[in-house]
């Protein structure tokens, strides 16, 4: 039985301040460029704002980029291009810096945490503060058991939650929030129809590197199979994510929760942080506020999902390679946002015209009928 209760989370999670928004948009009637000109720009400075509680919005300057990591048993059946336990892989190469995200992340100057949720690898293998966090080795194969068990996926949701809490105490004030993952799509998609109460085929895709035909259709039936195994458990999130769901999901939830209640700005990537992102609306209803969706990744289900949260993608540029890109292609867009909003000046208030002080009074017509001086005015005798 968990001690952890999930309804805690709808009483400690407000809305961004209303009233703070309402100040930043009078303040962008009076600015030096017509309302409605910069579009989008306008209303992500105002969210940022009441995020903050801060007019005029304070810069982003401590972003992070927050990567949780996991192998998932559903990969053996062949629902992706990369070999089944394999996502270690991709932990060394964006440690090492040779991955997008990193190129990127340099780029911008931004830090890059990666956690180690269930990764199936040896821990000795990699950064003892990447694999602090570890749950388990690999995730279970939803399609016929479940992901974790049931004190698997509150110790995965509790690290996520402490992990939101250490990102806030140390100042970082917005975060990039992607995945690295083996398989992790699948359970993903599992949630979403789950949740919206579609058929499998409605949110298969095909994944980062563009799975065949056939690998489609064994991926559509492997999530049909979890579908089965999600419905019974609908109505309690934490064990919804123990069966379809894994370590890096149920910590990606606890951290998008606990975020909103920090008040700590997070943009969102691909299908697995819209996934989890439903998963913690269920929670909590007021928690999307505090999100932000990065991109477009392609994927049937975060289309979905972003759908259901009323959450509209940033940018929409093909991009499909996951761990945390579109998310971070998003933030200069989030920052340009920010600066604009604080540092462009206000119009200068209009001066009334004044009257000339000694014009004469009446129409030019009286003025010419009024005789220009008596005789004796005159100085003659």
């Amino acid at each position: 039985m968990s001690s952890l209760n999930l309804d805690d989370f709808t009483d400690l999670i407000e809305r961004p301040d209303g009233g703070v928004r309402r100040d930043a948009e009078a303040r962008r009637e009076h600015r030096v460029v017509p309302p409605g000109t910069l579009g989008r720009l306008d209303d992500l400075g105002e969210w940022l704002a009441a995020a903050q509680s801060a007019v005029p919005v304070r810069p982003v300057e401590r972003p992070r980029v927050v990567l949780f990591a996991g192998d998932h048993g559903i990969a053996e059946l062949g629902v992706s291009r990369r070999p089944a336990s394999s996502a270690a892989e991709l932990v060394r190469a964006v440690l090492e810096g040779g991955r997008p995200v990193s190129v990127l992340a340099r780029r911008l100057g931004v830090p890059v945490r990666v956690v180690d949720m269930a990764l199936d690898c040896d821990p000795a293998t990699l950064p003892a503060d990447v694999v602090r966090h570890r749950v388990r080795r690999g995730s279970g194969r939803i399609d016929v058991e479940d992901a974790l068990t049931l004190e698997e996926a509150e110790a995965a949701f509790r690290a996520g939650v402490a992990l939101a809490d250490e990102e806030a105490d140390s100042g970082t004030d917005l975060v990039a929030l992607g995945d690295l993952s083996v398989g992790g799509t699948t359970p993903a998609a599992v949630l979403v129809a789950a949740l919206c109460g579609t058929d499998a085929s409605v949110v298969t895709g095909r994944g980062g590197l563009a799975i065949d035909d056939l690998a489609w259709m064994r991926k559509c039936a492997a999530i049909r199979d979890a579908l089965r195994r999600a419905r019974p458990v609908l109505g309690d999130q934490l064990r919804l994510l123990a069966a379809v769901g894994g370590a890096d999901l149920a910590a990606t939830t606890g951290f998008l929760l606990q975020s909103a209640v920090r008040k700590m700005p997070v943009i969102l990537d691909g299908v697995v942080s819209a996934a989890c992102a439903l998963v913690a609306q269920r929670v909590a209803f007021r928690a999307p506020d505090w999100w932000l969706a990065g991109h477009a990744s392609g994927e049937p289900a975060q289309a979905k999902a972003l759908d259901r949260m009323a959450l509209e993608p940033l940018l929409d540029q093909g991009v499909r390679v996951g761990e945390g890109v579109g998310a971070l292609l998003a933030l200069p867009l989030v920052q340009a946002a920010a600066a604009l909003a604080a540092e462009l000046p206000e119009q200068p208030e209009e001066k009334p015209e004044e009257e000339p002080e000694d014009a004469p009074e009446g129409t030019p017509e009286e003025q010419q009928a009024q005789p220009e001086g008596r005789p004796e005015d005159s100085g003659t005798v």
